[in-house]
């Protein structure tokens, strides 16, 4: 469910970024970052919350620079939090990343590069890219990030900032979507078409584990196996109401179509073959084995699918359920406890 956008060009990236992560907010979203490129120095700046609480710090302190990378974050590894927030760099700030999916085998490369010294800061799985790729960086970012894939296990979109190399994005793709637009001296990236129709309509659709090298004027795909590929132009003729829609009549089709997809996202990260973690929650074990009543209050097909939740909670947990629709909740006087 995060949103990833990426500019180059001769616009300031902070104003196309920005644009582009508010046209992917109907994903859903606890935090919002952008980092800017310019003169060999990347910027940061990421908030928790709404977007508008990273517009309002941006408003201040702006970062220049017409090469950046944008990220909302819906938390998966680590609680919703600045820190936690992407985009994520190496400590030498040499390196920043923004990225959507899981890095299943995160917790063994975080172990392997705390032990050659490497400090880190958040409780992500997307840091640990970003001092993966800065401990790997052999002076081409390309082949860093080669090298890097080999050693990450699980899904991702990534797009990755040097400050060695200021005049390029670089983005690759696994299980996880993501598109470069077409522009007239400027490129983009994004997790999803509406992010960039402000900008452009003609836009490449990257398959998995291939990888786009983008400059103000240039893209470059390459294949999984590091070969340049031609890759055919899609030309997005929905209005962006449509866009975000996905090409379908409605939300309610584009819903049922993604259900699917959506359960896999829910699930990557929290749950595995021993055990689950759902730290976005704030329960600690104790206070789980102590709930005995649940509350699920949602709206539209989220009712629904809170209703067939009921059954298995009640099933499987054998805790009393209740599924409220939001509407009518707000006017309730609840009875909530401790334990609820």
């Amino acid at each position: 469910m995060c949103g990833i956008v990426g500019y180059i060009g001769n616009k300031q990236a902070q104003d196309v970024l920005i644009n582009g992560l508010s046209r992917l907010e109907y994903r859903g979203y606890d935090s919002a970052g952008i980092a800017t490129l310019e003169n060999e120095v990347i910027r940061v700046e990421k908030k928790k919350g709404r977007l508008k609480n990273l517009e309002d710090v941006l408003a201040k302190n702006p970062l220049s620079g017409q090469v950046g990378i944008g990220h909302t974050r819906w938390a998966t590894h680590g609680v919703p939090s600045d820190a936690n927030a992407h985009p994520h760099s190496s400590v030498n700030k040499e390196i920043s990343v923004v990225h959507n999916g899981i890095i299943e085998n995160y917790m063994t490369l975080k172990d392997e590069l705390q032990a050659l010294g490497h400090v880190f800061i958040s409780d992500t799985d997307t840091e640990v890219i970003a001092h993966l790729l800065n401990e790997l960086y052999t002076g081409d970012l390309v082949q860093t990030i080669e090298i890097a894939l080999k050693r990450m296990k699980g899904s991702y979109a990534l797009a990755v900032l040097c400050a060695n190399e200021p005049d390029k994005i670089v983005a690759v793709r696994k299980d996880s979507p993501l598109i470069v637009g077409l522009g007239d001296g400027e490129n983009f990236i994004a997790s999803d078409i509406p992010a960039i129709l402000n900008y452009t309509r003609e836009v490449y659709l990257l398959d998995n584990g291939e990888m786009a090298v983008l400059t103000a004027d240039t893209i470059q795909v390459l294949d999984s196996a590091g070969n340049s590929i031609e890759k055919e132009i899609f030309v997005v003729d929905w209005d962006p109401g449509d866009a975000e829609k996905g090409g379908y009549d409605h939300f309610m089709m584009k819903e049922m179509v993604e259900q699917p997809k959506a359960m896999m996202e829910t699930l990557m990260g929290r749950c595995c073959d021993n055990g689950a973690s759902f730290t976005g929650l704030k329960l600690d074990a104790k206070m789980m084995k102590n709930i005995n009543r649940i509350q699920i209050v949602a709206c539209g097909t989220a009712y629904h699918a809170g209703m067939v939740g009921k059954y298995y909670f009640e099933k499987f947990a054998r805790i009393s359920v209740e599924t409220e629709a939001a509407s009518e909740y707000r006017y309730k006087n609840p009875i909530v406890d401790e334990n609820t």
